[in-house]
């Protein structure tokens, strides 16, 4: 079983890796395309947005068709675009390249959590869900210092040929390796598309789901908005950092991320407290946010950010909120409505912010001020909704033998 899940882990690591390449490409895209803030902000966004898009339909596939084709089926488009973007000889070139590897990369993750929700016990759903996510985060390790290396050697259209040879590696090793079982006692029923529309259609009508889509569109954003888009250009121009240097300083974020949402999934506190868990982190990591534009002191920023990096690991709860939010039939399309919204918020937020510093700059404002209080906003705003809609009836219990699932 763990076999198929690390074959199926290795796709959601290039994943990782497509999602924050722009960071250390950007003053290189910026330099060779003559892009804004804006157009920098659209570009790394596009890789959300066309993610999340087509999140919908990935969920009714891996329903329909099962996990190992929907992905093997998909995942040839992200080498397609990274191919493409290794040669775009413009930015136009580059947006559809963006949007070829955001449309092929939407199976990635949710392939594991659903492979994890169907094929391991309950009680080990956000410990296994965390250490998928650290091995995931090798990916980001990628888009580090190795990364920095090679786009300041070679330039940018490297590291996009690097991941397109490596994405080809990991298709090859899910054919080979991912075979679907069966889970015992299930009887796989075939639907039809118009039935299975319907059925993720209702997930919308339930009271409790605003609030989950809410803040899952916010949380995981305001990470990969700093990860993935802003850290490197604050550094190198607020501080002055080398390529390399702010590269080392992704790196070390990454490393954190291979470990902090497997910790935070082996202290889950079970569905009654968890809710309060995620509320209380992500009100946290806003202040963070807030404390990292207003402070202008590079050791105190990078201390800030490291917290963050860290704290972050609370969105694995968020997963294991939805799953023990809705009743088992419903669990594998909330899980993909929930990374639709995430990686829509991921696009929203990433070109929300792009379009905020080039507002900063023309108002004469230091852009990465804007840019992380816009963040804090927004994450503040997710969590107080996810506070104070409702919840699900299903959570609404008192403690018995769904709390003693969750017990390790």
């Amino acid at each position: 079983m763990w076999a198929m899940l690390l074959a199926l882990l290795s796709a959601f690591a290039l994943s990782q890796a497509y999602r924050t390449v722009t960071a250390i490409m950007a003053t290189s895209l910026q330099t060779d395309f003559g892009l804004t803030p804006g157009s920098l902000g659209a570009f790394a966004g596009l890789f959300g947005l066309s993610f999340g898009v087509t999140q919908f339909f990935m969920g009714i596939g891996m329903d329909l068709y099962g996990l190992r084709r929907t992905v093997l089926t998909a995942f040839p488009l992200a080498i397609a675009g990274a191919t493409l973007s290794a040669t775009a000889p413009s930015y136009g070139w580059l947006l559809l390249g963006q949007m070829l590897i955001g449309v092929g990369c939407a199976p990635a993750f949710l392939a594991c959590t659903v492979f994890i929700s169907r094929h391991f016990p309950s009680s080990r759903f956000a410990f296994v869900s965390g250490v998928g996510l650290g091995i995931g985060g090798i990916g980001l390790l990628l888009t580090g210092t190795p990364l920095a290396w090679l786009v300041e050697r070679w330039g940018w259209r490297s590291g996009f040929a690097l991941l397109a040879v490596l994405s080809l590696l990991a298709w090859l090793l899910i054919w080979r390796r991912v075979h679907e079982p069966v889970v015992a006692g299930s009887t796989p029923e075939r639907e039809r598309w118009g039935v299975a529309v319907r059925r993720f259609g209702a997930l919308f009508l339930l009271p409790h789901t605003l609030g989950i889509l809410m803040l899952g569109m916010v949380a995981y954003a305001s990470f990969l908005s700093l990860r993935g888009l802003w850290i490197a250009p604050m550094l190198i121009d607020r501080y002055g950092f080398t390529l390399v240097e702010s590269g080392n300083m992704a790196l070390v974020m990454s490393l954190i991320s291979l470990f902090a949402p497997a910790l935070f999934g082996r202290f889950d506190p079970g569905p009654t407290r968890r809710r309060a868990w995620v509320v209380n982190f992500s009100l946290l990591v806003a202040a963070l946010y807030l404390g990292v534009g207003l402070a202008h002191h590079a050791a105190l920023n990078i201390a800030l950010v490291l917290c963050i990096s860290v704290l972050s690991g609370y969105a694995v709860l968020q997963y294991s909120d939805v799953r023990s939010s809705y009743p088992p039939d419903l669990t594998g399309r909330a899980l993909s409505v929930f990374t639709m919204a995430m990686f829509l918020g991921v696009g929203l937020v990433q070109w929300l912010t792009g379009w905020v510093a080039e507002w900063a700059l023309a108002q004469g404002l230091e852009p990465y001020r804007a840019v992380m209080i816009t963040i804090a906003t927004l994450l503040a705003l997710g969590s107080t909704a996810f506070r104070w809609l409702p919840r699900s009836p299903l959570l609404q219990q008192e403690p018995g033998p769904q709390t003693v699932q969750h017990t390790p």
